[in-house]
Formats: C-alpha cells, sequence, structure tokens
C-alpha cells in the first residue's frame, strides 16, 4: 500500500497492495521471532481484502466459514495480536479493525471514515500528533497514545451526492 490515503478511496491495484502489506507484516513478524500463526495470518487476508473495517464478529464469522473455529476468542485474539504488533488498528467509532498501511513501523495515524461506504483511509498525523504532544506539554501533559478519527464522504460518495 502506499502513504496516500486517496488510494483507499481510488481504483487501483488492490491485490498488489494488499500483497505488499500481508509481505511486510510477514517480515516483521519474522525480523521480531513472532509467528504469524494460519489465523492470524488468515485475519490480517481478511482485513486486507478492501479498505474497509470489519467488526470483530465478521471477522468470526469468515473465520467460522474457513474451519478456524466458531468461539470469539478466536478472532479476538487474532485482532489483538494484529493491533499490538502494529499490523492492524482498531477503529473506535465503528467498533471495528482496519489492516494497517504500514505494519510494524511506529507511525501516527489519522483515520478517514465515510459516513455512507464505510470505507477507511489511514493517512499519515505527524504534524496533528505534534499539535496534540504540545497542547499536553502546555498543561504537563504527556500523550502516550492518541487516535484520530474523521468522519465525512470519500470523493465516491461525495460525488454522488
Amino acid at each position: 500500500m502506499t502513504d496516500a490515503p486517496q488510494q483507499a478511496f481510488t481504483d487501483h491495484d488492490h491485490d498488489r497492495c494488499a500483497d505488499e502489506v500481508l509481505s511486510r507484516a510477514e517480515a516483521v513478524s519474522v525480523g521480531r521471532g513472532l509467528r504469524l500463526t494460519p489465523v492470524r495470518r488468515r485475519t490480517l487476508e481478511i482485513l486486507l481484502e478492501s479498505h474497509r473495517a470489519m467488526g470483530a464478529y465478521d471477522v468470526l464469522d469468515r473465520l467460522a466459514a474457513e474451519g478456524f473455529g466458531k468461539q470469539p476468542p478466536v478472532a479476538y485474539r487474532a485482532l489483538d495480536f494484529l493491533v499490538e504488533q502494529g499490523f492492524a488498528h482498531r477503529i473506535n467509532r465503528l467498533n471495528a479493525f482496519t489492516a494497517c498501511v504500514h505494519p510494524g513501523e511506529d507511525h501516527a495515524a489519522a483515520f478517514l471514515i465515510c459516513r455512507e461506504c464505510s470505507a477507511v483511509a489511514e493517512a499519515p498525523a505527524a504534524r496533528v500528533r505534534a499539535a496534540l504532544d504540545a497542547c499536553g506539554a502546555e498543561i504537563g501533559f504527556t500523550v502516550e497514545r492518541a487516535t484520530v478519527e474523521a468522519l465525512g464522504l470519500c470523493p465516491a460518495c461525495k460525488g454522488a451526492a
């Protein structure tokens, strides 16, 4: 995947895009001495199928249909691993998960969420994070973690409106 957040909202070679992210996640796992088990890998593949966030039960349904088990911990453990390793993000507004376009990298991201089609783009947000850090510093607060989620319309839905 690319650094360009608009890629989620435009036609592109999505198979190549998803393959690149999966390859990076595999390499990071090997480099960290972690196992991208079959269920973890398949969970990431499911998240990579589109630039949309998916709920844990949607992921669980897919995993169960493919023989990975139908108990909620199957999906939640895989999703927790992916989030902890920086291979996926939790989108709080949607109570859902999306694949990270920079797997394993320490980075600030903002999520642009289309309120019509639910497409999600991960946008670079280093400047937003710097502004939050500065605001916190002014009052003696240290920001340790921040998630920025912006709701709006993607180009396709804006054009259709």
